[in-house]
């Protein structure tokens, strides 16, 4: 059998390493995973409570429409529920608009590096992946502008950024959509954007899809909601763009247990404030510490931090790893001697700091 010959060289998504295979590798029994930002605290008591209920519901098919959750996440957000459509997590939606929009030949526009699945879902279409490269980890929007051409289809901006962490302001983002041609889509990905919450730079996104007909908003409730294992993510935009997306949905691309979820996070919104609270605590513990190391890193808008170690980071990731520390090589991410750290409870935070001095002392700069 012959696959299609644009996606035999793809690479496949590397994920941060699983706990229990750590345990089996190494024999370690106590493992932290700052690898993959999941929500360190877990999620909602309420969420368990409501997918215990879904339990006896086992045997019939979720609603495909998710009707009971847009309905509660129309009225948090006080946005229409035609503005929505669900994933399987917020990549699966991703996939969806690539389906929907790009043929062979078309352009799309993306930083480098950012969020590898934009890329890899474009090229499954036979796309062509415009990467403009980051400007001291941020967005060069005026660059990303200046690659558009007759061809492109979609732009992409990630925000925060993943793996930097770094933010695009309101401000920066409405200039670049005042240059955007209406009938090109601009996806902005805010997969991190509840932790920014008293962050007044912040994009005030859901405004401006009043404004701009071609944008659509990327969001997850595997991140601060703390529901990634249930895979539940949605995008908002105009009827007509969500209309478009929905043609190519499966039919049952979200389960009853995720969307019960879903809603019983959307309704504790104090456990979100509160992991807003401890997660910006993390990042100023962590800032510290890589200050008092002088190490640089670059700003953190999201619940991760990139530092740069000027060490290989596949050397400093296994040695980590040997202390049953689990984080991400900054060599899969497009920073060769840098590590992404997801910013975990205090205790998990001391232990990292603890385990990378240890590192920073084996293993010599380059």
């Amino acid at each position: 059998m012959k696959a299609k010959q644009r996606i035999v060289d793809l690479p496949v998504y590397k994920p941060g390493k699983p706990i229990e295979e750590v345990k089996k590798e190494l024999g370690l029994k106590n493992i932290i995973k700052l690898a993959s930002n999941e929500n360190p605290y877990g999620c909602s008591p309420k969420v368990n409570e409501a997918v215990i209920a879904e339990l006896e519901q086992t045997n019939m098919y979720p609603d495909g429409a998710s009707s009971k959750l847009r309905q509660a996440l129309a009225a948090h957000l006080n946005i229409e529920e035609n503005q929505f459509i669900f994933g399987a997590g917020s990549d699966d939606v991703l996939l969806m608009i690539c389906r929907a929009y790009l043929e062979a030949g078309d352009e799309t526009v993306m930083a480098t590096p950012t969020f590898p699945q934009y890329k890899h879902n474009a090229e499954i279409e036979g796309a062509v992946s415009i990467e403009v490269p980051l400007n001291n980890g941020n967005h060069d929007l005026p660059a990303m502008a200046k690659a558009i051409t007759e061809k492109t289809k979609i732009v992409w901006v990630c925000n925060p950024n993943n793996p930097t962490g770094t933010m695009v302001s309101h401000e920066e983002l409405v200039e670049f959509m005042q240059q955007i041609p209406t009938h090109i889509l601009v996806v902005i990905d805010e997969a991190y954007v509840e932790y920014n919450y008293n962050n007044k730079q912040f994009p005030r996104s859901l405004e401006l899809l009043q404004q701009y007909d071609n944008m659509m908003i990327l969001r997850t409730f595997s991140k601060i909601y703390g529901l990634a294992a249930h895979r539940i993510g949605y995008g908002i935009a105009n009827s007509h763009v969500i209309q478009t997306v929905n043609q190519v949905r499966e039919p049952f691309n979200t389960t009853r247990f995720a969307q019960a979820a879903a809603i019983a996070a959307i309704r504790d919104q104090a456990f979100v404030t509160t992991c807003c609270h401890k997660n910006e605590e993390g990042i100023h513990y962590l800032s510290q510490q890589f200050n008092r190391l002088k190490l640089q890193y670059f700003p953190a808008h999201g619940n991760f931090i990139m530092v740069h170690l000027d060490r290989p980071a596949e050397a400093v990731f296994e040695y980590l790893l040997s202390q049953g520390i689990i984080v991400r090589g900054g060599n899969y991410l497009g920073y060769p001697t840098s590590i992404r750290v997801t910013v975990g409870t205090q205790e998990q935070n001391v232990a990292f700091i603890t385990a990378l001095e240890k590192t920073l002392q084996h293993i010599s700069p380059v």
